[in-house]
């Protein structure tokens, strides 16, 4: 049952309600012992000031040995009350009038039992009222407890203590009805509270389990389908969209993998078909000249060093996707990397008869890759000089910008298509059609521009198409000048 978020929510609202209750009935019922208490003490001064008012104006009016006690029993008499009682102590702890024995027939079914006056209790509340003008405090009597107020005054020349007394007992039946109610009140409003809870839990989580339904039925066939959403403003809303966000991006992503494997698989079954027909056609025949021995060995050792190619580029960007293509920076300048570079691409661009430049710059040191770095700026000029006519040119140009190096290289190509320039930096993506790019080229796979984009990224700086029309196109590589190179790509 705890397996459900329903019962769990529902179990914790319960829980919670059932502490908020008690704490709410004990507050309550501290509240209204403390406020009973105090009104209860503020009656018993007013009364005892009264029967003081009362007991010396009756002094006044009485002569004789017997004079003050029969004013305090007419002070008794006028302020005799229900579940009140009345005792005057003189200063060595003697009783001189109480109104138990005055008037025995004013006791009631709460009345003080027998020997209230004469308890531990009652004699340990005097002697704590023994040093002070007024005391409040409680004495045991029986089953219903008193509270009680001395005050001391003094009489012609005496002192006595007058001590008021007053039942608890009903206050203690109110609380105890409180409390009874109390009793009933919260067990019956914890049950409709957690069938409310549990009912609003089932409510509020039905889209979750719908979203669940829809989302355990969707899969590789059908990763087209979103969840839908029912409120865009609340949590399961933004739930629902970061979800639709992921399948988004895994759509997209699966779409890049069957591109990526339809690409990887053409590309690598144009080098095997031509090694397994040329083996074929060379084992076929059984007399062949030395020279169409050579011819055929040679086609086969110019195809596996494609294939060879496309593997080790394969090979590179798994690494470097899966973060374990380590970096082995050091410090060089990196013109001078440029201009060894240039000087190796000088060979393709003579055979194309292509005017390759590049002006000698100052000093760009670097902290970074060396290996890297060549292989992307080899890849860049590579396909400049690929997607270049006859007599065109190429134009290398590196200088500072900002707080690190930019890289630039120009050619005076067809250019790339607007459409298609968004693409280029996919893996295996070639604008054939748009750059009169043919498979007798001799060229890669369409991988060299994403290989070169991530060398870049790993070591923090970016790759772009600057621009691209029908003089040409450039590609610049912005590098930071001082930087801590990463192991594989963000």
């Amino acid at each position: 049952m705890l397996d459900s978020v329903r019962a769990r929510l529902t179990l914790w609202y319960t829980a919670v309600l059932i502490l908020v209750l008690l704490a709410l009935s004990l507050i309550t019922g501290f509240v209204f012992v403390r406020s009973v208490e105090r009104r209860m003490d503020g009656d018993l001064s007013e009364l005892s000031d009264s029967f003081l008012v009362t007991v010396h104006a009756e002094m006044e009016d009485q002569n004789g040995p017997d004079a003050f006690k029969s004013a305090a029993l007419v002070a008794i008499a006028e302020h005799l009350l229900r579940d009140h009682i009345y005792a005057i102590v003189d200063s060595s702890g003697e009783m001189v009038v109480n109104s138990l024995e005055s008037f025995p027939s004013s006791t009631t079914k709460n009345s003080a039992p027998p020997g209230l006056l004469d308890s531990p209790s009652f004699h340990q509340f005097l002697a704590d009222a023994s040093g002070t003008e007024k005391h409040f405090g409680k004495v045991q009597g029986g089953r219903n407890d008193y509270r009680a107020f001395a005050r001391r005054f003094s009489a012609r020349g005496n002192t006595y203590t007058l001590v008021t007394l007053r039942s608890l007992h009903p206050q203690e039946e109110m609380l105890e009805e409180v409390t009874e109610a109390f009793a009933w009140v919260i067990p019956i409003a914890i049950l409709l509270a957690s069938g409310g809870g549990y009912f609003l839990a089932r409510k509020s989580l039905a889209p979750v389990v719908a979203m669940s339904s829809q989302a355990g039925r969707i899969g590789a066939a059908n990763l087209h389908e979103r969840l839908a959403i029912q409120n865009e403003k609340d949590e399961l809303g933004h739930l629902a969209r970061s979800f639709n966000s992921l399948l988004d991006r895994l759509s997209e992503s699966f779409e890049r993998q069957r591109r990526f494997m339809a690409d990887a698989s053409h590309e690598l079954r144009t080098p095997v078909a031509i090694l397994r027909g040329e083996a074929e056609v060379a084992l076929s025949q059984q007399a062949r000249s030395l020279e169409e021995y050579r011819e055929s060995l040679g086609v086969l050792h110019h195809e596996a060093e494609r294939l060879t190619h496309i593997v080790e580029d394969l090979f590179t960007l798994t690494r470097a996707d899966a973060g374990q293509y380590p970096l082995q920076p050091r410090d060089f300048y990196l013109e001078e990397l440029v201009s060894e570079c240039v000087h190796s691409a000088r060979t393709l661009a003579l055979a194309k008869r292509i005017t390759l430049n590049f002006d000698d710059a100052s000093e760009f040191p670097i902290h970074a890759d060396e290996s890297l770095l060549r292989r992307m700026i080899l890849n860049l000029l590579d396909n400049a000089i690929k997607y270049t006519p006859e007599g065109g040119r190429v134009t290398v140009a590196c200088g500072r910008q900002g707080r690190g190096y930019a890289l630039s290289i120009t050619d005076t190509g067809t250019g790339i298509p607007a459409e298609l320039q968004p693409r280029i930096f996919e893996r295996f993506f070639r604008a054939d059609k748009a750059r009169s790019r043919s498979e007798s080229d001799g060229g890669g796979a369409g991988l060299g521009l994403a290989i070169s984009r991530w060398i870049a990224e790993a070591h923090h700086g970016r790759l772009e198409l600057a621009r691209s029309d029908s003089a040409g196109s450039t590609f610049t590589v912005f590098l930071p000048a001082e930087q801590k190179a990463r192991t594989g790509p963000d």
